[in-house]
C-alpha cells in the first residue's frame, strides 16, 4: 500500500516538474523570439539606407560628382569590372571623372540587401549606356557590392561587376 502511494506521489511530482520545465522552456522561447524580432526590424531601415546609398553612388558616378564618390568609397576600396580589371579608390574615381566618358544611362534593378552586423552585401542588376572616347557602349551586368560601417559611416569596401553569360 505504501509503495503504491509512494509511486503515485512520485509520478505526480514528476508530472509537476515536467510541466514546470515545459512552462519555463516556453517562456524562454517567447522571450528569445521577442529579442530576435526587434533585431530583424532594426535591419530593415539599415537595408533601406544602403539601397538609397547604392542609388546615390550610381547617380554620382553618372554625373561625375567626385566628392560624393570619394565619400562613399572606403580608402581600401577595390572594384572588379566587366573585363576582369581591378581598380582602387583613386583609379576608380579617375575613371569616373574622365571627360572622354559620357554616361547617358546608369540604372540599377533587382537590388537585394543582406545585412550581417556592420556589413551589408548588395546584389542586383546594372545597366549602363553611353559613349567612351567617341565609341558607343552598353553594359547589362550583375553586381555584388560590400558595404561596411567604418567609424560610424557606411562605405563601400568592394564591388564586382560581371556580364552574365547568355
Amino acid at each position: 500500500m505504501y509503495l503504491e502511494e509512494d509511486l503515485r506521489s512520485l509520478t505526480t511530482l514528476c508530472e509537476i516538474e515536467a510541466m514546470r520545465i515545459r512552462s519555463t522552456l516556453a517562456l524562454t522561447l517567447c522571450s528569445l523570439a521577442g529579442l530576435i524580432t526587434p533585431l530583424a526590424a532594426q535591419e530593415k531601415p539599415v537595408a533601406d539606407y544602403i539601397r538609397s546609398m547604392e542609388l546615390k553612388w550610381t547617380e554620382s558616378y553618372k554625373l561625375r560628382q567626385v566628392e560624393i564618390l570619394s565619400s562613399l568609397l572606403a580608402e581600401d576600396f577595390v572594384i572588379t569590372i566587366e573585363d576582369g580589371s581591378t581598380y582602387g579608390k583613386t583609379g576608380y574615381i579617375s575613371h569616373s571623372a574622365d571627360p572622354g566618358v559620357r554616361v547617358e544611362v546608369a540604372e540599377m534593378s533587382d537590388l537585394k540587401v543582406r545585412m550581417h552586423g556592420n556589413t551589408a552585401v548588395v546584389t542586383g542588376a546594372y545597366h549602363e549606356k553611353g559613349e567612351s572616347k567617341g565609341k558607343r557602349y552598353e553594359y547589362h551586368d550583375r553586381l555584388t557590392d560590400v558595404w561596411m560601417r567604418i567609424g560610424g559611416k557606411w562605405q563601400v569596401v568592394a564591388s564586382h561587376y560581371s556580364v552574365p553569360v547568355k
